[in-house]
């Protein structure tokens, strides 16, 4: 039996359609998650308890695994959790092959949590082992949420000037399952949504799509990350390889229910 692809955040957003789509193509799977197995949870895959923050399962999580997918993200410090897990891979004498999902842009926009991204390929890069870093833009999740977590006030905020080019989860998904089982290939071209938008023109529609009445305030932000994000730095429009758009998205929300 071949051995296993190690998903780190295996329970998250992208964790969760990237080992599906493993399963799918008949890949033995390890999930890396925090918590035990939940008891429903009848998915045929391998499960490792491991907390990235403290290193504890580390070891135990990365024994005989071809490649690990490493979609486990810290806000507070995601370079010293990849830090650890680099650390750990390189110890194995399998030497697994790492497979990184980053962020379009972190070059361009001065975000603390892009230059911990940033930090965190070159962890990936410079850890002896071989490796693959795919750069995406925001999912359509995070676009929604920036939306819908206001929804307990009469108005929305949007950054004004501010686009995105969201993209379908399910997408890079299948891009990271197809890194996965393949060579090692560094830096691959980025992956983005197929429209770029406003972000006044995202909030309307996810409004709509949620059956919300509310304001949206276009606010003037000052400083080096807005000026970056207005520049487009967070944008790829030259690599618009995605399908799914962002209305087709919020149709499947509410067909799934989910508002």
């Amino acid at each position: 039996m071949d051995r296993p692809i190690l998903v780190t955040g295996g329970t998250g957003t992208l964790g969760r359609a990237l080992v599906a789509r493993l399963l799918a193509d008949d890949v033995p799977v390890r999930v890396m998650s925090r918590r035990p197995r939940p008891w429903d949870d009848d998915r045929p895959c391998e499960w490792a308890v491991c907390d990235l923050a403290k290193g504890e399962g580390l070891d135990a999580a990365l024994k005989d695994v071809r490649a690990v997918v490493h979609c486990a993200t810290d806000a507070r410090d995601d370079a010293a959790t990849t830090r650890r897990l680099t650390e750990a891979a390189a110890r194995r004498p399998e030497g697994p092959h790492l497979v990184y999902i980053s962020i379009v842009g972190i070059d361009e926009v001065p975000l603390p949590y892009y230059r911990s991204k940033r930090t965190a390929e070159r962890l990936v890069q410079g850890a002896g082992l071989p490796w693959t870093v795919l750069r995406t833009t925001q999912f359509h999740d995070l676009v929604a949420t920036l939306t819908t977590v206001q929804r307990r006030l009469p108005f929305v905020l949007v950054p004004g000037g501010l686009r995105c080019q969201p993209v379908e989860v399910t997408e890079v998904a299948d891009r990271l399952a197809e890194l996965a089982q393949g060579p090692p290939a560094g830096r691959v071209p980025d992956m983005a949504g197929p429209e770029v938008r406003d972000a006044r023109d995202l909030a309307a529609a996810t409004l709509r799509a949620a059956g919300l009445r509310r304001r949206i305030v276009s606010v003037p932000l000052p400083g080096k990350i807005v000026r970056a994000l207005k520049a487009g730095g967070n944008l790829a429009p030259d690599r618009a390889v995605g399908s799914g758009t962002y209305e087709e998205y919020l149709a499947a929300r509410a067909r799934a229910g989910r508002w």
